[in-house]
């Protein structure tokens, strides 16, 4: 009898070696994890950041085309009315 229950309660030590290894590997997958969002996340903050920077130099292009557009249509009015003094 007594045999039997050091069998059980090494057989339970055992068991409980196996679900603390089990739960290391756990707790390390979940660090790991937990640094690769972290860095997902420095990176989508980076990627936010020259989105707003490339938005800002696209905004100013489009005042400098727009001012291009009106300094040409007055230059090509000038150029209409020096045709007609001919």
């Amino acid at each position: 009898m007594e045999k039997e229950i050091l069998e059980i309660l090494k057989s339970l030590d055992q068991g409980q070696n196996k679900i603390a290894s089990k739960l290391d590997e756990t707790y390390e997958i979940v660090r790991a994890l937990e640094h690769s969002a972290q860095i997902n996340k420095a990176e989508h903050d980076k990627m936010a950041n020259d989105i707003i920077h490339i938005k800002g130099d696209v905004e100013g292009l489009r005042k400098d085309l727009s001012t291009v557009e009106i300094v040409t249509a007055n230059n090509y009015a000038d150029i209409a009315r020096l045709k007609s003094i001919k």
